[in-house]
């Protein structure tokens, strides 16, 4: 098996692996041009597909008037190539988990401010989930083809880079991930959380982790399953729909107590920890106000 196949074979078994979190029919392989063009973009270096957020901020907010969804989708995709890369995510962070505030006037032509819902926190099949494979991205001078891309209304949330089995998984971080910043930076202003994957050892991280700080995801549901690091076992824990909403609404966090501005996202232990824990409080009655010790370092 050469290099090329064997790379695939661990990209189809991801894919494999969406379909059944995802649904089969919520994938795009946009390598060629027909598939590309199922995306809906006016040109390659689009990294909204603005067609399915407008879809999207339409269904969620029904009673808002066009020019407020139109203002919303504006101020979604507008060009942030002047800002860090960090501060971009943060900026679009907080637009998409609390909503875009647009002015719009009434019946009487004053302004007024409405909230435009981007995502649906509470109902995960609410949302429009997408995995392109193969996306060609322009940037200011080169042009570059990410694995693996999950969009959710439209916007790119997860970066998906793989490796073949027999390569370093740094490689995938190294080559790939820190080039893509340098030459297709746009990909990184919405996005949640990336992963790299051999298939036989994988990790997430965010834009500002460097590759120590990419952790390993062992468990899915709960603690008292044997851990493992396998492709299967990263996707499932971390892209099942209501789980990524969870992790990227309740367990990212941009810390600037140290002056520069980093992004990070909560480790297996913590996310299974925390939400346990606030289970038991939910149950407190049931369990005589008993709550448990969660232990973590």
């Amino acid at each position: 098996m050469n290099e090329f196949s064997e790379d695939k074979l661990i990209e189809q078994t991801a894919i494999k692996i969406f379909g059944e979190l995802w649904g089969a029919e919520n994938f795009i392989n946009a390598y060629s041009d027909e598939g590309d063009a199922l995306l809906g973009r006016d040109n390659q270096g689009e990294i909204v597909l603005t067609g399915r957020l407008k879809a999207a901020l339409e269904r969620f907010n029904p009673d808002a008037p066009e020019e407020a969804i139109a203002q919303a989708i504006e101020m979604l995709t507008r060009d942030r190539s002047t800002m860090s890369l960090v501060n971009a995510n943060a900026e679009l962070y907080t637009l998409i988990k609390d909503g875009v505030k647009v002015g719009v006037r009434d019946e009487r032509g004053a302004i007024k401010t409405i909230n435009i819902k981007v995502v649906d926190f509470n109902d995960s099949t609410k949302n429009d989930f997408l995995l392109v494979s193969q996306m060609w991205i322009t940037g200011d001078l080169h042009k570059r083809r990410p694995d693996l891309i999950g969009f959710v209304n439209g916007l790119p949330l997860v970066l998906i880079e793989l490796k073949a089995s027999h390569k370093n998984l740094r490689n995938a971080y190294q080559e790939n991930i820190r080039d893509y910043k340098d030459t297709i930076p746009q990909l990184f202003w919405h996005n949640a959380v990336i992963i790299i994957s051999n298939g036989i050892e994988s990790k997430v991280g965010t834009l500002t982790s460097a590759y120590e700080h990419f952790n390993e995801w062992k468990k899915v549901k709960d603690e008292s399953e044997e851990g493992g690091v396998s492709l299967e076992t990263i996707l499932n824990g971390t892209c099942e729909p209501s789980r990524l909403l969870d992790i990227f609404e309740n367990f990212t966090l941009f810390d600037g107590s140290r002056g520069e501005l980093t992004k990070i996202v909560a480790r297996y232990f913590q996310f299974l920890g925390v939400n346990r824990a606030f289970d038991r409080i939910l149950h407190r009655d049931e369990n005589g106000g008993r709550l448990g010790v969660f232990w973590h370092t």
